[in-house]
């Protein structure tokens, strides 16, 4: 089943949109995890891809669930939703 995704960005070149995942809110021992400790996800899924550069083409497309440098991308709000928005080659992998 694929999900579709509707956002009003579209990215330029070779950048892309991420939906990061949600911070986690429970350790796996089943303690919770206050807001001033949790950390940034590192982890998305690709909502918008631009059309690439003539000599990189794009190798994320929507959908991909990708891995991310911890500082990456810039951080964008559209009706109320947080995003990212960074160039192909700051993700580091395709899950």
């Amino acid at each position: 089943m694929t999900k579709t995704y509707k956002i009003m960005i579209k990215p330029l070149a070779d950048r892309v949109v991420i939906e990061p995942k949600a911070a986690e809110t429970k350790t796996a021992s089943g303690l919770y995890i206050p807001d001033t400790a949790k950390e940034k996800p590192q982890q998305g899924t690709v909502v918008a891809a631009g059309p690439g550069k003539k000599d990189e083409p794009m190798e994320v497309k929507v959908g991909d669930v990708v891995l991310y440098g911890k500082f990456s991308g810039t951080e964008v709000t559209v009706e109320d939703k947080s995003y990212l928005i960074m160039r192909q080659s700051d993700i580091l992998a395709i899950l």
